[in-house]
C-alpha cells in the first residue's frame, strides 16, 4: 500500500488485501473497474488536488469484503451492476446513491445502500468517504432465494435503502463486521475452508434475504408459512418433511405426525404454502443439494451427494435442478471452488 495513501487513510480494515492505493484518476477507475465493474469516475471537483483511491478485498466463495475509500467528494456512475449484489456501509463521510427511482443518503451508524445487479444507479461519495462494502455473487444470491421460495431462480431486487438502526440492518452489520475481523485474524495467506466458506455464505444469505426487503420476500414467507399465523398440523407436517427429506414420502406416515386427514394436509399446503407436498420435499431437497454442493469439493461424486439426499432418479434430479437453478448441478460444484 502506498506511504502516501496510508497517510490520508491510517485507520484503513483490511491492509493487509490491499488492491489499489493512487492517487491518479484514471488509474483507479481502471484498477476498481477490474475487481468490480467498469464504470465512470470523477472527482466532484475538476481542480480538486485531494483525490486518493484506496481498495482493499478479501475473496471468499461467492462474495468478498471490501474496504474502499476516496480523497474528496467523487462521482461513481457503474450503471447496472449486472453480476453481483453491493451492501455499502459508510464508516466515515457520507454517500448519496441514486437508483432508478429512489435517492438514498447513507451516513455512518444510520444508513446504508443496497444495490441489486438488474438497477441502475448513480453515487455521490463525500467527505472523503471510506465505506465496508459486501460484494454477493449475483448466481449465488439468487440461488438462495429460489430454494427458499420454492420458484425457480430469477431476479431479485432489494429495497435499496438499509436502516442501520433496524435489526436487519444491525444483523447485516454485525455480519460484515465480524468477516472483516476474520480476514484480518486469518491474512491473505491463509485462506478459509470450503466448509468454513460455505457456513459464512449460508449466514450471511439469510440475513440478506430474511433481514431486508426484496422482490422475492413475499414469495419466501408464504412458502416459509410466515405470511400469517401456521396452524399447528402444517407447521408439524412441515418440520416433518424437513427432517426425513432424504426418505421416500409416505403421505399416511406424514397425515400421522401432523394430526389430520391426508386431504386436510394437501388443501393446507396449496392454501398456506402455495404448492404441493410433494412439491415442497423436492424443493428441500432440491436446496439441500445446492448448499451441499456449494460447499463440496471438487473431487466429491454429485451421485453419491444426490442419493444421500433422496433423489432417485439422476436424470430427473438434473432436470429439476436446471430448471429451479437455471445451472447443471456440476456448474454449481464447479463455481464455487
Amino acid at each position: 500500500m502506498g506511504t502516501s495513501i496510508v497517510r490520508h487513510d491510517p485507520a484503513a480494515r483490511l491492509a493487509a488485501f490491499n488492491r489499489v492505493s493512487t492517487d491518479s484518476v484514471d488509474d483507479a477507475a481502471d484498477a476498481v473497474g477490474r475487481i468490480f465493474c467498469p464504470h465512470r469516475l470523477a472527482p466532484e471537483h475538476r481542480t480538486s488536488a485531494d483525490f486518493f483511491a484506496l481498495h482493499n478485498s478479501a475473496v471468499f466463495g461467492g462474495f468478498s469484503v471490501n474496504y474502499v475509500a476516496y480523497g474528496g467528494s467523487v462521482l461513481i456512475d457503474p450503471g447496472c451492476l449486472e453480476r453481483f449484489f453491493l451492501l455499502q456501509i459508510p464508516v466515515r463521510g457520507s454517500a448519496r446513491v441514486q437508483t432508478a427511482a429512489r435517492d438514498i443518503a447513507a451516513t455512518p451508524g444510520a444508513s446504508a445502500s443496497l444495490l441489486s445487479p438488474t438497477i441502475p444507479t448513480r453515487m455521490t461519495w463525500q467527505g472523503n468517504c471510506a465505506q465496508l462494502i459486501l460484494l454477493v455473487d449475483r448466481r449465488v444470491l439468487e440461488q438462495r432465494a429460489a430454494a427458499l421460495s420454492g420458484r425457480p431462480v430469477s431476479a431479485v431486487e432489494f429495497e435499496p435503502a438499509v436502516d442501520l438502526s433496524s435489526r436487519g440492518g444491525q444483523a447485516l452489520q454485525s455480519q460484515i463486521l465480524e468477516f472483516v475481523d476474520l480476514a484480518e485474524r486469518l491474512g491473505p495467506q491463509r485462506p478459509l475452508s470450503p466448509m468454513a466458506a460455505a457456513n459464512m455464505r449460508e449466514t450471511l444469505l439469510g440475513a440478506l434475504l430474511h433481514g431486508q426487503h426484496h422482490s422475492a420476500s413475499e414469495a419466501i414467507e408464504r412458502f416459509g408459512g410466515r405470511a400469517e399465523a401456521l396452524p399447528q398440523p402444517l407447521r408439524r407436517a412441515r418440520e416433518f418433511l424437513y427432517a426425513h427429506a432424504a426418505e421416500p414420502l409416505d403421505l399416511t406416515q406424514l397425515a400421522d405426525t401432523a394430526g389430520t386427514g391426508i386431504r386436510a394436509l394437501q388443501l393446507g399446503f396449496q392454501r398456506h404454502f402455495g404448492t404441493s407436498i410433494s412439491e415442497m420435499l423436492r424443493d428441500i431437497r432440491l436446496a439441500h443439494l445446492n448448499v451441499r454442493l456449494a460447499a463440496a469439493s471438487p473431487d466429491e461424486s454429485i451421485t453419491d451427494i444426490a442419493f444421500e439426499l433422496g433423489f432417485t432418479h439422476l436424470s430427473r434430479m438434473a432436470s429439476a435442478y436446471r430448471a429451479k437453478f437455471g445451472e447443471k448441478p456440476s456448474a454449481t460444484l464447479r463455481g464455487m471452488n
